[in-house]
């Protein structure tokens, strides 16, 4: 199933009055899934898109944050059931979760907002070392071998090593697109591209062992015209990790270089 149709089943039950989304599901199949639960990016990107429609399209996201409570199962059905907690003059508060079986299986709360006038202006400092994307140095598919949602992205690294290297660093860094390009990209499928890589820390893994993501954080710097054929870059290093928790940070860049968002994870560890 193409992502943009996922998407569309999201927008729809987003669309209804409160009172009606908890009675519409949908459902998606066992190729998007991550072990067996669904691939997280592709939780929180139906969870934003579902969210999108109760806000006016003139306040673009800044920031968006999930937890991911427990497993989100293939083809069994679940709703998306979105609440706005604030709507103020220039920003939009807004919380939506993933319910099936009558449990909470993610949490996302996101902000949205207009321009506002203000004399201050700190410019982006921060540059990508990537170098150009070569694509063929994709990753090919392997089932079995890989979760089964990598069968829908390109990923193609530059940075870093495969998960359980035995790597001495936790930088990773690298390109990504959907391997079906969307009608266009929109911040929908950034968020989900983005969880596509691994934790930084598997790389540094000596042997097989799982990893989870807890929390994530997502900040919009901007959101430029963006091609739906193109590459974005992705760069992320874990800044601390301790007692079987991780914390990375990460960049995700335009083709052209320009920063689009800041993501922060925290991760945990079952080595």
């Amino acid at each position: 199933m193409h992502f943009d149709q996922l998407l569309q089943s999201a927008a729809h039950i987003g669309l209804m009055p409160a009172h009606e989304q908890a009675k519409a599901t949908m459902q998606f199949p066992a190729n998007w899934c991550q072990g067996r639960t669904a691939f997280g990016g592709l939780s929180a990107s139906l969870l934003y898109q579902a969210m999108r429609q109760q806000v006016e399209a003139s306040r673009r996201l800044l920031s968006i944050s999930t937890n991911f409570v427990g497993p989100l199962l293939a083809d069994t059905e679940f709703s998306l059931i979105v609440e706005v907690l604030r709507e103020g003059k220039s920003s939009t508060q807004v919380l939506a979760k993933a319910v099936q079986n009558n449990q909470v299986s993610v949490v996302v709360q996101a902000c949205f907002a207009k321009p506002r006038d203000s004399a201050i202006n700190v410019p982006i400092t921060k540059t990508m070392d990537l170098k150009p994307v070569d694509p063929r140095y994709t990753l090919p598919f392997k089932s079995g071998a890989m979760p089964e949602f990598f069968q829908h992205v390109d990923l193609c690294p530059q940075q870093g090593a495969m998960p359980f290297a035995g790597a001495d660093t936790s930088h990773l860094g690298g390109w990504m697109r959907l391997k079906e390009s969307p009608n266009e990209i929109t911040e929908a499928h950034i968020i989900a591209l983005t969880d596509a890589w691994p934790p930084t820390l598997l790389q540094m893994f000596k042997q097989p062992a799982p990893a989870s993501s807890m929390s994530w954080y997502l900040e919009f710097v901007q959101m430029p015209q963006l091609g739906a054929q193109q590459w974005l870059g992705f760069e992320a290093i874990t800044q601390h990790c301790k007692h079987g928790y991780g914390l990375e940070d990460g960049c995700i860049w335009s083709q052209s270089g320009e920063l689009i968002a800041l993501t922060r994870q925290t991760v945990a560890l079952f080595d």
